[in-house]
Parts: structure tokens; sequence; C-alpha cells
């Protein structure tokens, strides 16, 4: 297997980083940071509908060849007012040229598996829900078979991700090994 554990948070050294960390580890995984990465907004120019590619040039491409050369996806999202932080957005817009809505479109080989893994500050688990909603909806487009995921509530600082360490190892050994 294959994997790309995604920080799809600015934070490198948040709660969201340790969940990274620690799945990346139990997964044997390669782990980026959106924010290492520099790309614009997408223009809303529709010409990637026309040619399955962007007119912009920038670093979208070396993230989708991260995720060309991984079989699992595991995107790890906080909960930004409710919602994906607006660097994750700005990441999912820019890649309508692989979007399955419009023909020619870019798009990736072979099957892949995708996961996603939210987290929040407060207690109730609706929020994140709607962050693997995001997540699972980008995967669909992407063609990007949904597999799993997990919400982890009352997360604001990494030290409160203890109680929860058992949980995410259970998650990752769910991915090493999926019920066919």
């Amino acid at each position: 297997m294959n994997a790309l554990v995604i920080n799809c948070c600015p934070v490198k050294n948040g709660a969201t980083a340790e969940i990274v960390r620690i799945v990346s580890e139990r997964l044997s995984a390669k782990s980026i940071c959106i924010d290492d990465y520099d790309f614009g907004f997408c223009k809303g120019c529709r010409s990637c509908h026309a040619t399955a590619r962007c007119v912009q040039s920038d670093d979208i491409d070396r993230i989708m060849a991260e995720f060309e050369t991984a079989d699992v996806i595991v995107c790890v999202s906080p909960s930004y007012w409710a919602d994906i932080p607006g660097q994750f957005k700005a990441f999912i817009d820019r890649c309508t040229p692989w979007c399955n809505t419009h023909e020619p479109h870019a798009s990736l080989s072979g099957s892949k598996k995708g996961y996603a893994i939210a987290l929040r500050t407060g207690p109730s688990i609706g929020e994140c829900q709607r962050i693997i909603g995001t997540i699972e909806h980008f995967y669909g487009h992407l063609e990007i078979e949904c597999c799993g995921s997990l919400g982890l509530c009352s997360i604001e600082y990494k030290e409160a991700l203890e109680p929860h360490i058992s949980e995410l190892e259970d998650f990752c050994d769910k991915i090493k090994s999926p019920r066919n």
C-alpha cells in the first residue's frame, strides 16, 4: 500500500499535524501539508472544461503528482467555522481539471481509496460530519472511492488527542486491512 496523508490545515504543529504524524507512522505513509505548496485561487475561467488543464502554473500539479503515486489518500481536516480551512478549499477548487463533471477532464490512474479524518474543538459531531461530507464529495469527483471516515470532537490542542490514540490506531488498522 502506498498511502498519502494530507494535513489540510496551515498549522504545522497543532492537533491536525499530530493526527497526520500518528496516521503516517501507523500506515508507513508519506505526509504533506497543504501550506507547504504555493498555488492561487481558481479564477473561474472554465478553460479547464475545454482543455483538462488549468491556465495557472503553480504547485497544484506537484500535489496532484503526490495523489497520482498513492493508492490510499487520507485527508485530515480541522473545523474552521464549521467547514474546511480556506487553504484546503482553494486546493479543491483548483482540482477542477480532474473533476468528472465535464469532458474532457484529467484523471488519476488506477483505483484509489480515500479516507477522511475531521476534528473540531466542540463536543458535537455535526461539524465533523460536514467536513467529512466535503472531503467525500471531493473524492467522488476525482473518482477516488470513499472507504471510511473518523470524526473527533473536543480537540483543540494536540494534548487533547491522548484519549483518542487507540481510536486513530484502530482506524489506521482498518485502512491497512479493509474488509472486502
